[in-house]
């Protein structure tokens, strides 16, 4: 298991690699559980080898966060479908949502992208604040 520390635009996370089996990886980011598929097998690391040589492959974890899957848990968690700023946070905890309403706004590309909840529920936790930056598949709000 490796632990890694990132800062992506202000952001912290942190990144454990745990088990690889086959083109799967089982990684955490930030407390949230993702099984990332790999591009290449990967190639083991001697155990002498610096660590700076571990890092790029960690560097791809948190950009292969759209072909994961979350882990199961209580509740069901929106996510961001692409990375960018949150100009918007338009739920509050504890408030009852509709699948298909608007629980953020994020901007990519200079554009605006709604964030929409993807089931009816109530707000459980949100995990982002106005001006975060986000990357795709980032935890947005939790619905219970």
């Amino acid at each position: 298991m490796s632990t890694y520390k990132f800062k992506i635009f202000g952001k912290e996370y942190n990144v454990t690699i745990g088990e690889i089996e086959n083109k799967i990886a089982k990684v955490n980011v930030n407390g949230a559980d993702y099984d990332v598929e790999l591009e290449n097998q990967p190639v083991a690391v001697p155990a002498a080898a610096p660590a700076v040589a571990a890092a790029p492959a960690a560097a791809a974890a948190p950009a292969a966060a759209p072909a994961a899957k979350p882990a199961a848990g209580p509740g069901v968690k929106v996510t961001s479908p692409l990375p960018g700023v949150i100009i918007e946070v338009s739920v509050k905890e504890g408030q009852a949502v509709k699948a298909g309403q608007k629980v953020a706004v994020i901007e990519a590309m200079k554009m605006e992208n709604e964030i929409a909840a993807t089931q009816d529920g109530t707000i459980s936790a949100i995990h982002v604040n106005k001006g975060d930056s986000v990357l795709e598949g980032a935890d947005i709000v939790s619905i219970a």
